[in-house]
C-alpha cells in the first residue's frame, strides 16, 4: 500500500460518523482535523477519533499543509463551493451525496476536477456495498441480459428528520434528494449508467412534517423544529435513457402507507435482480423460472461496511491505486436526473435532454 492518506473531516454532523469511524478503521488513513460551525463539536468528534487539530471554518482547514484529501459532510447547498476551494487548494475529495444542488453547480465541480487534475469521489455509499458488487458481477457476466426496466421505492410513512434536511434553501429537496437518490443511483449504476433522455416526474406537499402524528417515533435532527418544512412529502418519477431502458421511482418522508418500504428491482431480458429488500436474482432454466438465493452473510444493505468499503476505495483513489467507481461525471448526470424530476413537476411535462450530455 501507498503511504497513510492524511485527512481532513468537513462537517461533523451525523453522517460524518460513518466516515470518521471507517478513516479510523483503516491503516491507510490517518485523521488530522475536524472542521465544523459548532466547534464544540468538532472537538468532541475530534476527541472520540483521535483527530489532532479543529476549524471553525473550512478554508482554514483546506489551508494546512499536513492534510491531503477530505470529506465534506455538509449541508449539501454547500457541498460544490467547499468541493471546489478543496480542489483548487490540492485535496482529494470525498463529497457526500448529491454533488450538489444544481446542475449549473455541478458543472462547475467538474470544470474544477479537469481544472486541478486532483481527484473527486461522489458518496454514491450503495455502490461500494457487497451486495451490489455481487450482483453487478452477475450483470456484467451478461445473465441478466439487456437491462430494459428498473424500479426502485424508498417509502418513509413518518420520516421526515427536520432540521437543514427540511429546509430546501440549504439541501435542496425533500425525500427525492435524500433518500430516494441512492436507490435511483445503485440502479442506474448496475444498468451501466446509460446517458438520460427524458424525465417525467410529480412532486406533492400536501402531508408537511406531521409533526402532529403520536404513538410513532422517528429520526430526528439535533436541530428539529417542527414548525419549519419547505421540502416535499412525495415524489414519483419515470426516467428515460438514450439506449432504451426506463425506471420508476418513488420516494417520500411522509405517506399515509400501510409500510416502510425500501424496493430496488432490475428486469433484463435473460434474468432479473433484487438488490432491496433482499438479494435475489431471477433466471430460467429449461424452460422453468428460477428464483436465485445467493448464500451470502446478508441479504439487505449493511450501511456500516458499504461505508467503510466506500472509504477504502476513496483512500486507494488518493493513493493512485483505483479509479473511482463514482466519478464526478456521475455526479453530474444525477443531478440532471433530480433536477429534471422537479423540473418536470413544476411545468406538469416531461423534461427532454438534448444536444451535450451534460446539458438542460
Amino acid at each position: 500500500m501507498g503511504e497513510r492518506v492524511r485527512i481532513g473531516v468537513i462537517g461533523a454532523g451525523s453522517i460524518s460518523d460513518m466516515h470518521l469511524k471507517s478513516y479510523a478503521a483503516s491503516d491507510e488513513a490517518k485523521l488530522i482535523a475536524i472542521c465544523d460551525l459548532n466547534e464544540e463539536r468538532a472537538k468532541e468528534k475530534a476527541a472520540l477519533y483521535g483527530a489532532k487539530r479543529t476549524y471553525i471554518n473550512y478554508e482554514d482547514l483546506l489551508a494546512d499543509p499536513e492534510i491531503d484529501a477530505v470529506s465534506i459532510c455538509t449541508w449539501n447547498n454547500s457541498h460544490a463551493e467547499i468541493a471546489i476551494d478543496a480542489l483548487h487548494a490540492g485535496k482529494d475529495v470525498l463529497v457526500e451525496k448529491p454533488l450538489t444542488t444544481s446542475v449549473e453547480k455541478a458543472l462547475k465541480v467538474e470544470k474544477a476536477v479537469k481544472e486541478t487534475g486532483k481527484k473527486l469521489q461522489v458518496g454514491f455509499v450503495r455502490r461500494y456495498a457487497s451486495n451490489t458488487e455481487l450482483i453487478k458481477t452477475f450483470v456484467d457476466q451478461g445473465d441478466l441480459g439487456e437491462i430494459y426496466y428498473a424500479r426502485g421505492v424508498t417509502i418513509r410513512r413518518l420520516g421526515n428528520p427536520g432540521g437543514w434536511f427540511a429546509d430546501k434553501e440549504r439541501s435542496g429537496g425533500g425525500p427525492l434528494l435524500d433518500v430516494g437518490i441512492h436507490v435511483i443511483d445503485v440502479l442506474w449504476y448496475l444498468m451501466g449508467r446509460p446517458k438520460v433522455k427524458s424525465v417525467s416526474g410529480n412532486v406533492y406537499s400536501y402531508l408537511g412534517n406531521r409533526a402532529n402524528v403520536e404513538h410513532k417515533s422517528f429520526y430526528k435532527t439535533a436541530d428539529y423544529d417542527p414548525s419549519k418544512n419547505s421540502v416535499e412529502d412525495f415524489a414519483n418519477a419515470l426516467i428515460r435513457f438514450e439506449n432504451g431502458a426506463s425506471m420508476s421511482v418513488d420516494a417520500s418522508y411522509t405517506l399515509h402507507a400501510e409500510k416502510d418500504e425500501v424496493s430496488a428491482k432490475l428486469y433484463g431480458t435473460k434474468g432479473g435482480a433484487v438488490v432491496e429488500p433482499k438479494l435475489e436474482l431471477v433466471s430460467e432454466k429449461y424452460n422453468t423460472m428460477l428464483n436465485i438465493l445467493p448464500q451470502v452473510d446478508t441479504t439487505t444493505l449493511d450501511v456500516h461496511q458499504a461505508f467503510q468499503n466506500e472509504i477504502d476505495w476513496f483512500l486507494k483513489v488518493c493513493q493512485g491505486q483505483e479509479e473511482t467507481r463514482s466519478p464526478v461525471a456521475d455526479g453530474v448526470e444525477m443531478m440532471k436526473i433530480l433536477c429534471g424530476i422537479y423540473e418536470a413537476s413544476e411545468q406538469q411535462k416531461e423534461i427532454v435532454f438534448e444536444g451535450s450530455p451534460h446539458s438542460v
